[in-house]
């Protein structure tokens, strides 16, 4: 059997290439405006197609990866996020872009539940940092597709995107060469509802905290690069290289809250996480410049200490639905606040500006440090 260590080297390299293709269309959206003739709204429609397809649905897939264990679900999931996202290079129309999306996003739906699961399943000790090592090589390739992704489009074209699609293929083939085989017999029956209903209190409490940080979070990403580029007059590559700025603290920041959590204990962990990051997002709106930047770096820094946190509370609230509870967290969360405020404020963007839809979002960690306060100390 190979270790615990391997398993979590090869899902973390993978997760770094599926939530890189996840990232990708924030930075195809100023070209798909132009080449497609978009308008805000539409431009929002399109985010949320991804994040319903990536995201929303996850809780099935974590359903099915507790019931059905395969680990197809983590290993097929690379190639089929990154070979249709990056064909957004070729897509002709809306509609054939909107496609696009929802299988590239099914993608990365499939992978995330199932690989939360496995990453740290095996470690006994300091789970908490070694879950924090999983997400945050996801996190930071949301950070540098950005930046990778813009270079490729100012040197060989939009339409060359599909050579992109190259390492989730190879992350595939990883993945199935590295990953143990599961059983495929049913193991349960489905979900065990009684166990969600011990803890329905924390772990809802959990899940709007979830919410909130992930509405923030998944807004920035979506639209920051239209915002620099479209108001803050940056070019794409600065767009994009301030968005992979931000991304990258937000990993490093999900790497020190997975030790933090090992230290003070997740409910300091998400409380600090909240009250510490609004400052540093609200200077990010005020202020012009070099500092305006450190701002957002900062903020979102301390704003995604919680993402290990909150997953694995949940899993040590209910381990033998590790993999529902892991989607709740994730991606259920991330996609619900996704579907909601991604094209609210495209719709409030085309009203007024994107930063008065973007400045407006500095008020959640707020509410999420008060709802925090709920949770159980113990």
């Amino acid at each position: 059997m190979r270790s615990g260590a391997v398993v979590l080297a090869v899902l973390a390299a993978a997760h770094f290439w599926i939530d890189l293709y996840a990232s990708a269309l924030g930075v195809f959206q100023p070209v798909l405006v132009q080449k497609l003739g978009l308008s805000l709204t539409a431009v929002g429609a399109l985010g949320g197609a991804l994040v319903f397809s990536s995201s929303v649905v996850q809780p099935l897939y974590g359903y099915a990866s507790d019931r059905w264990r395969s680990r197809l679900y983590s290993a097929l999931a690379p190639a089929m996020a990154g070979v249709f996202i990056c064909a957004l290079g070729l897509a002709p129309s809306y509609g054939w872009a909107l496609a696009l999306v929802l299988l590239g996003g099914a993608g990365v739906a499939s992978f995330h539940p199932h690989a939360s699961a496995r990453a740290a399943a095996a470690m006994e000790r300091h789970r908490g940092r070694w879950m924090a090592v999983f997400i945050s090589a996801g996190t930071l390739g949301m950070a540098l597709g950005p930046l990778g992704l813009s270079q490729i489009i100012s040197v060989a074209g939009f339409e060359k995107m599909p050579w992109a699609a190259i390492p989730g293929v190879a992350a595939s083939l990883l993945l199935l060469a590295f990953l143990p085989g599961e059983h495929s017999r049913v193991e349960r029956k489905g979900v065990d509802f009684a166990a969600l209903r011990e803890v329905q209190k924390p772990l809802t409490i959990l899940y709007f905290a979830v919410f909130l940080r992930s509405a923030v979070q998944i807004v920035f990403t979506h639209y920051l690069t239209l915002y620099l580029n479209h108001e803050r007059g940056y070019s794409l590559r600065e767009a994009a290289g301030i968005l992979s700025l931000y991304l990258t603290f937000g990993a490093v920041g999900g790497f020190v809250g997975g030790h933090l959590s090992d230290r003070i204990g997740g409910r300091t962990t998400i409380l600090a996480s909240f009250v510490g990051s609004v400052p540093f997002l609200a200077l990010f709106f005020w202020a012009r410049g070099p500092l305006s930047v450190a701002g957002l770096a900062l903020g979102g820094l301390i704003l995604l200490f919680t993402i290990p946190v909150n997953v694995l509370m949940a899993q040590e609230l209910v381990p033998a639905q590790a993999g529902t509870v892991s989607a709740l967290m994730q991606g259920f969360a991330w996609g619900a606040a996704g579907l909601i405020f991604i094209p609210l404020v495209g719709w409030v963007s085309d009203h007024s500006s994107l930063h008065t839809a973007l400045s407006a979002l500095v008020v959640f960690p707020v509410l999420g440090y008060f709802l925090t306060l709920r949770l159980p100390k113990t």
